[in-house]
């Protein structure tokens, strides 16, 4: 389906109230919603009539596809019921990528994030076991650890969340991919 009628039609708008609104015969609309891309005055004039970028009107075959913000959403916190299981963090996210087949570059990003959190995870708690003995502290100690562990677990889904929704990245991502 051509961007500027699918844009149209989640707006409710008619070929000819887009029209009205734009200024823009209905002609052209026609026009474009066949296949011609906007240019120039057109483009700047539907852009800013339908509150988008004017890349987002253009149908460039080599551009990616449009980012799905709910499901990479629920993708993310997906994650958040389960920062008590490390190992549950990763396969849920997994688990609904496949089922969608959401296989983007920013969700592999999330789930690599929750990766790299596991094992610096596990680490952590490795070392604090370790420290605990040679210190001679406490379980309290062990268990404050696991606290802090789930707490930054917990910032990190929700910092990105709130990333997704304003920016439509991630705050905390890696150069790398691990899927």
């Amino acid at each position: 389906m051509n961007t500027l009628k699918r844009i149209r039609e989640q707006r409710n708008l008619t070929q000819e109230e887009l029209a009205d609104l734009s200024g823009i015969s209905v002609r052209t609309l026609q026009r474009i919603e066949a296949g011609t891309d906007p240019k120039g005055q057109t483009l700047k004039i539907l852009a800013k009539t339908l509150e988008v970028k004017e890349r987002e009107l253009v149908n460039d075959p080599e551009s990616p596809p449009p980012v799905n913000l709910p499901l990479i959403k629920v993708i993310n916190l997906s994650s958040l019921p389960f920062t008590v299981f490390p190992p549950l963090n990763i396969l849920c996210p997994l688990l609904i990528m496949a089922l969608k087949k959401e296989f983007t570059p920013l969700t592999r990003q999330l789930v690599s994030v929750q990766i790299l959190w596991t094992i610096l995870g596990v680490i952590v708690f490795m070392l604090a076991a370790f420290m605990k003995n040679w210190f001679s502290l406490g379980n309290e100690f062990t268990l404050v650890v696991m606290i802090v562990l789930v707490l930054s677990n917990v910032f990190i889904i929700l910092r990105n969340a709130a990333a997704i929704d304003k920016k439509q990245q991630l705050r905390f991502r890696l150069n790398f991919s691990f899927i």
